[in-house]
């Protein structure tokens, strides 16, 4: 069990004020892991709950989506213990509309986060772990990077592109040391599905659908990004990792 410990280890980890990043950077705490935890609000509650598992964590407010304070904000993450081992691209915001009437500005604001902000963030962490000769990228791609979904255009392209370009950077970093990876969560329960939720016919036809006969929940999510932020997963490289209750087996 060793192979899973990770004491000593430092996770940056994005969109932690609650729901699946906050799970997972709690998940990662109880492995071990010293979290930075950076999120469009201050996260002050999941920096509590990892502060009083005994690990130390500090808490980042910053909009992610704006390229050009993604530098500085990585700066800032190393400030906290001088690198980076993990990191956790989990941010990221969904718009429902039908395609006819998906606009211009929910389309960009849905690619600039779930996309663009994934690339060069990795890009930032990449470049450090490539120095060091090591380190874990752990994205969070959708059931939708398989399936069209409805009313959700532009979500489903930037999951199709986050499994693309999780493969894409696993084919030129595994040489160095890094393993990247992704997490594709099936029917969460979070604020992100709360519309689909509030429509009881179509929660329990997803519900039904679903082999393990519930939704999933950030506790979920802890097992999987311990495996891929640990050392048990050292040669595994551009997987993404299906944590559906067997949705897609279906």
């Amino acid at each position: 069990m060793n192979s899973f410990d990770l004491s000593g280890k430092v996770a940056l980890v994005t969109g932690t004020s609650g729901g699946l990043g906050q799970g997972m950077a709690i998940g990662l705490a109880e492995a071990g892991a010293d979290i930075i935890a950076v999120s469009h609000s201050m996260p002050t509650e999941t920096v509590q709950a990892i502060e009083q598992l005994g690990r130390k964590a500090v808490g980042i407010q910053a909009d992610l989506s704006k390229e050009e304070e993604l530098p500085s904000i990585f700066e800032q993450a190393l400030q906290f213990r001088g690198r980076i081992d993990v990191l956790v691209n989990n941010a990221g915001i969904i718009r429902r509309t039908p395609a006819a009437d998906h606009g211009a500005s929910d389309w960009h604001d849905v690619i600039d986060l779930n996309l663009n902000t994934v690339f060069f963030l990795s890009q930032l962490a990449g470049r450090h772990m490539i120095e060091r000769g090591s380190g874990k990228i752990i994205s969070i791609a959708s059931m939708l990077s398989y399936q069209g979904g409805i009313n959700v255009p532009g979500y489903t392209a930037s999951k199709h592109a986050v499994a693309g370009l999780t493969k894409a950077l696993a084919n030129e970093w595994a040489g160095k040391g890094i393993q990247v990876n992704a997490i594709a969560p099936g029917y969460m329960v979070t604020s992100n599905t709360q519309q689909i939720r509030d429509d009881e016919n179509r929660y329990k036809d997803i519900t039904a659908r679903i082999p393990a006969g519930r939704w999933g929940t950030p506790e979920d999510l802890k097992g999987p990004v311990v495996f891929l932020a640990s050392s048990a997963s050292d040669y595994l490289n551009g997987h993404v990792l299906n944590v559906d209750g067997g949705w897609l087996a279906r």
